[in-house]
């Protein structure tokens, strides 16, 4: 419980100071553009490769968090980051996001049923962001803590 309220200090500090809506702001301005590339892949996937739903997401989504890792570790987390490139963050991002593309790939599925396939991707998108932005924030470039030895 004590953590809990940690964190959720944390989240009221950053709020307060502005930084994590500037961080937010420019994850989703980079979850622009990765949504086109999302869409795009996806699109090539399923209707020129005739892939199956679930394969032609699982690629696109491969390919757009490649090209998030890359611009979000240069751009929303360069101060964290020192925007290096490094195997260890890429590998945390690729895991923390299987969150992000399980909750989209599921809200794919079962909306897909309700509607039209691009409008199920496009709603999909906006459920994992939520899930992708926490776990890149708390989890992945989070800043190094330094231990002060006296």
């Amino acid at each position: 419980m004590v953590r809990m309220k940690s964190l959720l200090d944390q989240i009221a500090a950053l709020w307060q100071s502005r930084a994590l809506v500037i961080k937010l702001l420019s994850f989703a301005s980079i979850g622009v553009v990765n949504t086109a590339i999302d869409v795009l892949v996806f699109t090539a996937a399923y209707k020129l490769l005739a892939l199956p739903l679930i394969a032609s997401n699982v690629l696109s989504w491969l390919v757009a968090v490649s090209a998030s890792y890359a611009m979000n570790t240069k751009l929303t987390f360069g101060r964290e980051t020192g925007g290096i490139f490094r195997s260890t963050d890429f590998v945390r991002f690729i895991g923390s996001g299987i969150l992000g593309v399980i909750v989209g790939t599921t809200t794919l599925v079962i909306l897909s049923h309700y509607t039209n396939i691009f409008a199920a991707k496009f709603l999909s998108i906006i459920g994992g962001f939520a899930v992708n932005f926490s776990m890149s924030h708390f989890v992945v470039f989070r800043p190094l803590r330094t231990t002060n030895e006296t």
